[in-house]
Parts: structure tokens; sequence; C-alpha cells
């Protein structure tokens, strides 16, 4: 097991045969020693949006936990069932109310993270897109974003970003655009 990680999800209870029986195998997977069952903990898959308007560029004040209070980039967990492109127009209509076309994304980039949730730490894959539009669209804030800011990409208020992730996509970013 990765030690630097730790158990990542604190389960101690075997979902089929009700047991305190769960050892962890590695990093992802656990099994029951009393009834053979396995569990694995796979990466979640996670969508944000880097929305550039005019040299500035768009983040969302997170209004719960984790990271409750901080500047994120709009976006969430892919659904099952959908494409990274569908998860990422439903987040933006859910958190903003705005609407935009699957092939208006373009993709930027990939990076991992941690989110810890609920006592449970999920590891993400997290998918950068891409929008830059001529002019600011009218943004509604949903119950889970306080609410939405543009900042001058020259400009970014670092101590006030919710995930190391968020500060890699910005530096990735700017490094794509010299």
């Amino acid at each position: 097991m990765n030690e630097a990680l730790g158990d990542l999800t604190g389960f101690r209870f075997c979902p089929r045969c009700g047991r305190e029986s769960l050892q962890a195998d590695s990093m992802k997977s656990w099994s029951c020693w009393a009834c053979g069952f396995r569990y694995f903990h796979n990466v979640a898959v996670a969508v944000a949006l880097l929305l550039r308007v005019d040299g500035h560029l768009l983040f969302a004040r997170r209004a719960h936990a984790p990271a409750a209070g901080l500047l994120d980039f709009p976006g969430g967990f892919v659904d099952p069932g959908e494409t990274l492109e569908q998860a990422m127009v439903r987040e933006l209509e859910e958190e903003l109310g705005m609407a935009t076309e699957p092939a208006a994304l373009r993709y930027a980039f990939s990076g991992c993270n941690s989110y810890p949730y609920a006592d449970v730490t999920y590891l993400t894959a997290d998918v950068f897109f891409l929008l830059e539009l001529a002019e600011r669209p009218q943004l509604r804030c949903a119950d889970d974003v306080i609410e939405a800011q543009w900042h001058p990409v020259d400009s970014i208020p670092w101590d006030q970003l919710a995930f190391p992730t968020v500060a890699h996509a910005v530096r990735r970013l700017l490094e794509d655009d010299r």
C-alpha cells in the first residue's frame, strides 16, 4: 500500500458479508478475508472549464466542502453514461446557468487530484477544457457556487485557489500561452 496516501476510505466492514474484515491489498483495493469480496477504489473522472474572455479567467467560489469559500473552475464529476463533453455542458448549466455546445469545448490538458469528501478521499483524473469567448456570458450561480469571479490572467489570487490542481491548471495555461 502507498503509505503516502494511507487508507483512502476508512472502510472496515465488508458490504457483502457485513463483517469487520476488510483489509487493504494496495492503494486502490481492499478484500474481505471472511468471504473473499474485493473492492476497487478506482480513480474518478472530473471535468473543469478554463473559460477565458478578454484576458480574464472565470473562477467559481465554492459554497461547500471540500475547500468551501475558495476559488475553483466550473466543473464536477462525470456521471455514468456521460461523455466528458456532456458532463462539462451539464456542469456549466447546473453551476452557472450557462449553455454551451459540446463542439465549442477544446481539450486543454489533464491533471491528477485528490478530493476528500465525507471521510473518503477520491483520487481523480481531472480533464480541463478551454473555451474562449468574445464577451462574458450571463451567469446565474447555483447553490454550490457562491459567486463567479473574473480575474486577469496576469493577476491570479493564488492564495485563494481551492486545490493544487487548480493552480497547476492556471500555470499550464499561462505556459501554453507563451
